[in-house]
């Protein structure tokens, strides 16, 4: 396993992020979807990784830079024959540990409400992120729920 930073050029993590986006359209209304897609993922603010197994794309997450203290957790997805394995945990540690280092003092995070979530807000509540009110750009919706978490 190898994680790696992607410029999103490549076919498979187009389809791997193209997948992603079908099943948040599928999993969410409209208004409500917050996935960001291959040109929003391509913004300078923006650092992306994927998490490769041999050659293959199992997951990936991305770190986006809100302002100089503080940055958001997006597109962390596990491919759906690899969850359960501890990957999402890898990438999300990789996530924290980067932000960190860029010097982030807090990272935060939009996820759905929906019970098809519940895994991710378990994950990410078992890495520190405690439930807080929306942040950025967002604005209060009953279908997402907005975690964040200070970074030592």
């Amino acid at each position: 396993m190898r994680i790696v930073v992607d410029d999103l050029r490549g076919p498979q993590i187009a389809a791997f992020l193209e997948a992603h986006l079908e099943q948040m359209r599928a999993t969410s209304p409209p208004e409500s979807k917050h996935a960001l897609d291959l040109d929003g993922l391509r913004r300078p603010e923006v650092v992306f990784w994927t998490l490769l197994d041999g050659d293959e794309v199992v997951g990936c997450a991305a770190l986006k830079a809100l302002d100089a203290t503080h940055a958001e957790v997006k597109s962390m997805r596990t491919h759906p024959e690899r969850r359960r394995q501890g990957l999402g945990a890898l990438l999300l540690r990789h996530v924290v540990e980067q932000a960190r280092l860029r010097g982030f003092a807090r990272l935060s995070l939009e996820t759905g409400s929906m019970p098809f979530f519940a895994p991710a807000r378990a994950l990410y509540a078992a890495h520190g992120f405690v439930p807080c009110p929306p942040f950025a750009d967002y604005a209060p919706d009953p279908n997402s729920v907005f975690m964040t978490r200070v970074l030592e």
